[in-house]
């Protein structure tokens, strides 16, 4: 049974930290790319962090470049996302996202606020 168990998302004041973790399970992680995404509220989902292959590059949307940083410890079966620096326009349900052609996996996410 494929799983991907998302955690730490919370309220956070402006210029706070928080690090996300997705557990995985039921399917090889490691031959896996690893990404977050997040849904605010009236907006579509988009991607935050990923690993653009297995190989370990990675990129960022362009209002995180800086702030967010995305790891993952295949021994654990876990991608991380490092997030700093917060603001309320990171408001959002951050997901956690396994990939390879065409095959798709997706959390049930975690909600992130930042909020004064």
């Amino acid at each position: 049974q494929v799983q991907l168990v998302e955690s730490g998302g919370g309220w956070v004041q402006p210029g706070g930290s928080l690090r996300l973790s997705c557990v995985a399970s039921g399917f090889p992680f490691s031959s896996y790319v690893m990404s977050w995404y997040r849904q605010a509220p009236g907006k579509e989902r988009e991607l935050v962090a990923g690993y653009t292959s297995i190989g370990g590059s990675t990129n960022y949307a362009d209002s995180v470049k800086g702030r967010f940083t995305i790891s993952k410890d295949n021994s654990k079966n876990t991608v991380y996302l490092q997030m700093n620096s917060l603001n309320a326009e990171d408001t959002a349900v951050y997901y956690c996202n396994a990939r390879k052609m065409v095959i798709s996996f997706w959390g049930q996410g975690t909600r992130v606020t930042v909020s004064s």
